[in-house]
């Protein structure tokens, strides 16, 4: 189904511009490729943040295995964030 966009003037403006430089041969190619672009680095930037989430677990595992961690009270932790909640302090 044909989908009609209304660009801000500058951007109307670069999309002629990149259609004139002979790059592409319509506005629709243009923005097509815009949302491909779009696209591509959203899926790196979300690849980057599981990388990063991976290597935060293995750390924590590692550090587990060398006894780098102490045990949690997790009561303790709940009522520190309900008395942030409350904006007192414990």
């Amino acid at each position: 189904m044909p989908l009609e966009i209304t660009l801000p003037a500058e951007l109307e403006q670069r999309v002629h511009e990149h259609v004139s430089s002979g790059l592409y041969g319509s506005p629709d190619e243009v923005v097509s490729e815009a949302l491909l672009l779009l696209e591509a680095c959203l899926d790196a930037a979300h690849q980057g943040k599981l990388a990063a989430l991976r290597n935060d677990i293995a750390q924590g595992l590692e550090d587990m295995r060398h006894g780098r961690t102490e045990a949690l009270d997790l009561n303790e932790i709940k009522l520190r964030g309900r008395a942030a909640l409350l904006g007192k302090s414990v």
